[in-house]
């Protein structure tokens, strides 16, 4: 029997996604949850809806939440870690209210969330965090005891985050044709956000023009490029870009755009791409549209050999990691001494989130943090 380990004072774990549609009816009233408040008429959302319909209707981010779920599961059970595992989404069954109101039910009064999300940004992290302050203010209206809930802290650069991203570039590159693989140009995928926002997302004047954000993909990047190259002996050049913009053209978002990135790589000379999606933990929507679809398409227009390599998903080495930082959060919040891990130059994300982290344009409530009125 594997030693038991100790992840007190916390009693669960909920892992907090996006959510995505089951079905073409759910399509629609899906793009409502997450546009909420914007005004968006029902008729665009169903233009924007194609990308789904595409794929009759439905997410794949869903299934690949249930395969994380079930890969957790098995191993804090191999590991000897008794900690149950929820599933809340923001924006669809299951949604977060439910799944807090069930925990509370269950007597859970610590409570660590794991976010699908990697990185610093308003909506990486603040937004999660805006959610969870909405699902205790329904719970407190309900007359229900609130549980404690923290948050774990960024996990872009974890060996068990990393790792798999490095091999998945490691086969892509494999699975081009030999005349064109070591003069291979990796593009870096990562979602697109407004210039205002990544700036927000940390000090610009400590982490530079893009904030947080963009300076812990940069880093990550970098992690994954050396150790492609000591994989392959080749130094394969690379370069961050992003996709899935989504906002009015006037207002200033990050690029180089993925689809004008091939082009401008293809008039450069370079004979082939490796697009690494580093910015997503699943191959959800963003994924296979934006990159299997759209960019694909771009690159057979432009004659330009790619391929796409593998998200983190469900990896036994990522449910590894998040073990590991269970461990580490219990650790410290039992006030002992811990030893985080991380890759690269940026060492391990902070535990807490300060005031002012990543701020919304209309300041509202966010749980799991120093600013939290739920402390």
């Amino acid at each position: 029997m594997p030693d038991v380990l100790d992840a007190s004072p916390y009693d669960a774990l909920l892992l907090l996604s996006f959510g995505g549609p089951e079905g073409p009816d759910d399509v629609v009233p899906f793009l409502e949850n997450v546009t909420r408040g914007r005004g968006i008429p029902k008729e665009r959302l169903q233009e924007v809806g194609q990308h789904y319909f595409l794929f009759g209707g439905v997410s794949p981010i869903n299934d690949q939440n249930r395969a994380l779920l079930d890969a957790l599961r098995k191993d804090f059970a191999e590991h000897g870690l008794d900690l149950p595992v929820y599933w809340g989404n923001r924006n669809w069954a299951p949604y977060l209210t439910d799944t807090l109101r069930e925990m509370v039910g269950d007597g859970r009064r610590r409570i660590l969330v794991l976010a699908t999300s990697a990185y610093a940004s308003y909506s990486g992290c603040r937004q999660y965090r805006e959610n969870l302050a909405d699902a205790l203010a329904a719970l407190e209206s309900e007359g229900l005891e609130l549980p404690k809930i923290d948050k774990l802290r960024h996990y872009f650069n974890h060996p068990g985050f990393v790792e798999p991203m490095v091999d998945g570039v490691v086969r892509s590159l494999a699975e081009l044709p030999e005349e064109v693989r070591d003069g291979a140009h990796i593009a870096f995928c990562t979602h697109s956000i407004p210039t205002s926002a990544a700036d927000t997302s940390g000090p610009v004047e400590e982490h530079g023009d893009g904030g947080a954000y963009v300076r812990q993909h940069l880093d990550v990047a970098q992690v994954i490029a050396d150790a492609v190259r000591e994989r392959t002996g080749v130094d394969h050049p690379w370069q961050l870009v992003y996709q899935s913009r989504s906002g009015a053209p006037h207002i200033p978002w990050l690029e180089p755009d993925i689809c004008d990135h091939l082009e401008e790589r293809q008039a450069a000379g370079v004979p082939a791409v490796v697009m690494a999606p580093i910015g997503f933990v699943s191959d959800h929507m963003e994924v296979l549209y934006d990159l299997d679809t759209e960019a694909t398409a771009k690159a057979q227009e432009l004659g330009l050999p790619v391929r796409r390599s593998a998200t983190v998903g469900a990896d036994p080495r990522f449910a590894a990691a998040v073990r590991d930082l269970v461990l580490e959060r219990a650790g410290d919040e039992r006030g002992q001494e811990v030893a985080p891990c991380a890759l690269g130059a940026l060492g391990a994300s902070h535990n807490l989130c300060p005031v002012g982290c990543c701020p919304a344009r209309a300041p509202r409530p966010a749980a799991a943090g120093a600013d939290s009125p739920y402390a």
